[in-house]
């Protein structure tokens, strides 16, 4: 049963870094897409990257281009975001979901898996 599970979270002050770790189980990490997806308080769920399974790719949202990094392990079975010159919008819950299936651009309604989420809080 395939299993995510975020960490890395924290509070940081603007300028900073994070670096987010998504732990997958149950399945073989390199078949799947993983993204990356974050909602504030009050609005929805958005795309924040992805990384394609089977060599399938990466992407960004434009308000994350140049701060943002996707990387996989997938001997690891971990992902990775990589976030630097964070700003206070960044701040939310940061989720990763997976799917078999989906495509770095799906909508999030099609990544079938989730984790529970890890807080980012990006103020000084």
């Amino acid at each position: 049963q395939l299993q995510l599970v975020e960490s890395g979270g924290g509070l940081v002050q603007p300028g900073g870094s994070l670096r987010l770790s998504c732990a997958v189980s149950g399945v073989t990490l390199s078949y799947y897409t993983i993204g990356w997806f974050r909602q504030a308080p009050g609005k929805e769920r958005e795309g924040v990257s992805c990384s394609g399974g089977s060599g399938g790719g990466t992407n960004y949202a434009d308000s994350v281009k140049g701060r943002f990094t996707i990387s996989r392990d997938d001997a690891k079975k971990t992902v990775y975001l990589q976030m630097n010159n964070l700003k206070p919008e960044d701040t939310a819950v940061y989720y990763c979901a997976a799917d078999r299936f989906a495509s770095c651009g799906s909508s999030r309604q099609y990544f079938g898996s989730w984790g529970q989420g890890t807080q980012v809080t990006v103020s000084s």
